[in-house]
């Protein structure tokens, strides 16, 4: 389709004067010459000012660039929250490669099959996985034979960490990440990208396909995210942040680059424990951190003896990767943590709806401002056009509250697509919108509120059951630490909920049989009858590698179950 020639009052050209392509690469520059001393990086001992920080990056861009890597090759790193991996979201794109941030989580099959899907040309490891990325490396020569062609592997020394595994990769050759910079020039003259729709980092979906999709995002995405969530959250200039969030997990929601815009300092957490969040917000005065809600769950629910409370002073918390429960959202108000409820995709850069909140809502009980803050509210700064639609007609759900639709978004901090996959572009983008895969309702202030993935709607009798809504009621029960609903085949509803619960210390000896009639009878009392789970499962819950919760795992173990059989009364 033809671009659209529009009118002005003018002729003025755009100029390299008054026009660049936006990046977030800038904050970088900003950050070190403004604030050049103040702390970048804390990790464990070892810390980097900004101008440090800036120094390094260039460096590393530097030394890619020496080696021929630029504009059209990608890069993967595979580390936990470190330093070099914060300092790869500058120095890989600087020198206009693209970055691949790995999950750590994931086996050697799934890593070789992302290094060889996005072509890696590079690969930085974390001494601690370099067994993994040995193995993934075996596993691609294997399957390509004589095609093979070795990415350049450069391991990440860490001195929090044993030294056994980062001398066996010395021994076998391997490029150590310190000495790798000592190569680079920490004055490298990087240039902004030819155009902002460029590419700068390259994620994999943690989805239940077969292959994983590869999200592919640009600079001008990148930039807007980036300004966003410190505006949507309130973050000011300067403020302390605390990565409990993977930042391989959407390049940890971009605030990789907006904690430069802040020129804040980043606390890293090589591990994320209850007991490290509590004693890094005393020693490190920690105003912000972001984390899913099965994290959340670990903080509230944490023994006496790993928490430091009351808290010295507030923490804002950003959550997001599923519906947080209000009982969890509830208690971590109780214990003075101020939660902001975001949702989004990889898709959408992270974080692409807000439940924003209302001066109104103050004076509301804390049970129901906890159910408010509970719901996915409404489009990020960012984002241009957010909407509900009916997935028959594509046409908008009415604002009622009970209508369910398909949550869609539509502008600049969506995705450029999957890479190397017109066919899921061709689905994801019909209509003209991002298609998330999500059921929601919208209500009548316009925040949305998600009711459940598509597939995990339970159709009982032919009415929908929301295993989100179940889940809910149920992760009230005092015995309950996790829980997750999904369908089991019902010999006269042909599906009804089945609830996987993982207990409280202090439960798991009780007798399960009573426990499961107690949570069933406290559902009764709260849900509609045929809402009421039949079926009750105790043990651990199957999590994907970004601490997710397996919901197909859990279909197919209710589908091993059997039919529950159909009442003899």
């Amino acid at each position: 389709m033809a671009a659209t020639k529009y009118r002005d009052i003018d002729d003025l050209p755009k100029i390299p004067a008054n026009y660049t392509a936006l990046t977030p690469l800038w904050f970088l520059d900003r950050a070190a010459a403004v604030h050049p001393t103040r702390k970048s990086l804390i990790h464990g001992s070892r810390e980097y000012t900004w101008r440090q920080t800036y120094d390094r990056c260039r460096r590393l861009a530097s030394a890619l660039a020496d080696r021929s890597i630029g504009p059209g090759s990608t890069v993967a790193i595979i580390a936990p929250n470190t330093p070099a991996t914060y300092e790869a979201h500058f120095g890989v794109p600087m020198c206009g490669a693209v970055l691949n941030a790995v999950n750590i989580r994931l086996n050697a099959p799934t890593i070789a099959f992302l290094l060889g899907h996005s072509q890696s040309a590079v690969i930085m490891v974390d001494q601690e996985f370099f067994p993994l990325a040995e193995e993934s490396l075996r596993l691609m020569e294997e399957k390509a034979g004589s095609s093979f062609k070795r990415p350049l592997l450069i391991v990440i020394g860490d001195h929090t960490c044993p030294p056994e595994s980062l001398h066996l990769a010395l021994s076998k050759g391997v490029i150590e990440y310190e000495d790798f910079l000592g190569s680079g020039d920490p004055n490298y003259a990087w240039e902004t990208p030819a155009d902002e729709w460029q590419s700068i980092a390259l994620g994999y979906t943690s989805g239940t396909t077969a292959s994983p999709k590869g999200v592919v995002l640009h600079h001008r995405g990148a930039y807007l995210m980036a300004l966003s969530n410190p505006l949507i959250w309130g973050m000011q200039e300067g403020s302390v942040y605390l990565w409990t969030l993977p930042m391989f997990h959407c390049n940890g929601w971009c605030f990789t680059w907006a904690l430069a815009a802040l020129s804040g300092t980043n606390i890293c957490l090589r591990q994320v424990t209850a007991k490290e969040v509590y004693s890094s917000i005393a020693k490190y005065k920690v105003t912000h951190f972001c984390a899913a809600p099965v994290v959340l769950n670990t903080i509230v629910n944490a023994p006496q003896e790993d928490t430091i409370l009351p808290l010295p002073h507030t923490v804002h918390v950003m959550t997001a990767g599923a519906a947080p429960p209000p009982s969890v959202l509830f208690s971590m108000n109780q214990k003075g943590f101020r939660v902001t409820h975001t949702y989004g995709l990889s898709e959408t850069y992270g974080p692409s709806t807000v439940a924003a909140w209302k001066p109104e809502w103050d004076s509301l009980p804390p049970e129901t401002q906890a159910k408010l803050n509970a719901r996915q509210g409404v489009r990020y700064i960012g984002m241009e056009q957010l909407d509900v639609i009916d997935t028959q007609t594509g046409k908008p759900v009415p604002a009622d509250g009970k209508t369910a639709g398909e949550i869609v978004f539509r502008g600049n901090m969506v995705m450029k697509g999957y890479l190397k996959n017109p066919k899921a572009n061709e689905e994801t983008f019909a209509g003209g919108w991002f298609h998330s895969g999500d059921i929601a309702v919208k209500h009548p202030d316009n925040y949305i509120e998600i009711k459940d993935r598509s597939k995990d709607i339970i159709i009982s009798g032919g009415e929908n059951i929301s295993s989100v809504e179940v889940e809910n009621v149920v992760y009230h029960h005092p015995a309950v630490l996790e829980a997750s609903v999904v369908a089991r085949p019902d010999e006269r509803w042909q599906e009804s909920p089945c609830a996987f619960v993982t207990l409280k210390s202090g439960y798991e000896k009780r007798d399960q049989g009573k426990l499961a009639q107690d949570i069933m009878k406290f559902c009764r009392e709260k849900l509609p009858s045929y809402w009421v789970p039949k079926s009750v499962v105790f043990g651990p819950l199957p999590k994907t590698a970004t601490g997710k919760i397996q919901k197909h795992v859990l279909r197919a173990k209710a589908k091993e179950l059997g039919p529950v059989p159909r009442s003899r009364l």
